[in-house]
């Protein structure tokens, strides 16, 4: 049986390795060492996280992967959460996860069956649970963030998100070269709609001076 540690933050302004010593306290604790860690900055709303689909491509029957907290694995929608279960489930991995005490029992080698199906099932369950709390967190969230900006609008306070110059002109600069865009989102990290914006901007400045 292998641990495999799994960390995850929702955008490269966030550490996804600040929980790093707590899974190797615990780790350490419950005498299994980490094998690997996989770490990337994505959403827990979206399936789009090759890190953790490379964890489980990598797992054999009864290996644990091993998380912080569960909304570190899912804020999941319900169909989204039911497909990654089966792809848990269907490699035979075992979820432990700090904040749930209950996932803890498998890393036990428990020798009777029925007993280690109850605990499959308890666990599944407290995860279950768990995965539709974090859902509903993010979706709280996400209401309140859209209510505060409505508000901010209204009042004519809202400014929106802060233009990052510095990368934008690198960019401007990219699209006079002629670089393509799947290589400035590769080397910058923008959206495609970032980059639709400033070309549509690039061009307007075109013309003026035309």
């Amino acid at each position: 049986m292998f641990v495999r540690a799994y960390l995850r933050a929702s955008t490269k302004e966030q550490d996804a390795m600040r929980a790093r010593a707590q899974l190797e306290d615990f780790a350490r604790d419950k005498g299994f060492p980490i094998a690997a860690y996989y770490v990337e900055n994505e959403s827990g709303a979206s399936l789009k996280r090759p890190e953790l689909f490379r964890l489980l491509g990598d797992c054999s029957p009864n290996d644990v992967l091993l998380i912080e907290q569960v909304d570190r694995l899912s804020r999941l929608n319900e169909p989204d959460w039911d497909q990654l279960k089966r792809e848990i489930d269907g490699r035979q991995v075992r979820v432990v996860a700090l904040d749930l005490p209950t996932s803890h029992i498998m890393l036990a080698k428990v020798e009777d069956q029925f007993t280690g199906r109850m605990f499959r099932a308890i666990n599944s369950m407290m995860l279950d649970m768990l995965a539709a709390i974090a859902r509903k967190d993010y979706e709280d969230r996400r209401r309140r963030q859209a209510q505060g900006i409505e508000k901010a609008k209204a009042t004519g306070r809202y400014k929106g998100r802060p233009e990052d110059t510095e990368r934008n002109a690198a960019i401007v600069r990219m699209l006079k070269a002629k670089t393509s865009w799947n290589d400035i989102v590769k080397a910058t990290g923008c959206s495609r709609s970032t980059l639709l914006r400033l070309s549509k901007r690039l061009a307007e400045a075109a013309s003026v001076v035309a």
